[in-house]
């Protein structure tokens, strides 16, 4: 079992299921124009979107959200970190 310490190592009140529920299988775009889409901006400010090869940090942020997508732009995962 994972050590958690409150404040260093939780994701902030936020929880992956309730975004993956709320992102998988949608594309993200500049507004919500039907159900198979999500808007920017409606995703906590501190998130990033990665595409399949997407070069990135390595650094950790527990409050960040990463939308992973796969390669048509739908969301297949997300993960704080």
């Amino acid at each position: 079992m994972p050590l958690v310490i409150p404040g260093i190592n939780s994701n902030m009140g936020s929880d992956k299921g309730e975004w993956l529920n709320k992102l998988a299988g949608k594309k993200i775009s500049d507004s919500t124009s039907d159900v198979n889409t999500f808007a920017k901006k409606d995703l906590p400010e501190n998130h990033r979107v990665l595409r399949p090869g997407d070069a990135k940090t390595m650094d950790h942020r527990p409050d960040r959200l990463n939308i992973h997508l796969d390669e048509q732009d739908k969301v297949k995962d997300v993960n704080f970190g």
